[in-house]
């Protein structure tokens, strides 16, 4: 998760020209739900695809082209995701 103190107006400099989803992210990642069930997600021994599908319905995300895409040896899709 970003370390930035998302309080600060600098913060949201880029916020003018991001688009829908970058703001979408923005306003997501400041859930306390949803960082709480991020981090229960990676600390999943092993990728869980029910538990990526309950993850993905609950807070409306889509991982395109499918957990083995993106995926390189010892990461999970949610660090490629959180990543990018």
């Amino acid at each position: 998760m970003p370390s930035t103190d998302w309080r600060s107006p600098a913060a949201y400099a880029h916020a003018k020209s991001i688009s829908a989803a970058g703001f979408a992210w923005e306003y997501l990642r400041r859930d306390d739900d949803y960082r709480r069930d991020f981090h229960r997600m990676r600390r999943l021994q092993r990728l869980d695809g029910d538990a990526q599908t309950a993850f993905a319905e609950r807070w409306g995300l889509r991982f395109p082209g499918g957990p083995s895409s993106s995926r390189r040896p010892g990461r999970t899709v949610l660090e490629v995701v959180a990543a990018a």
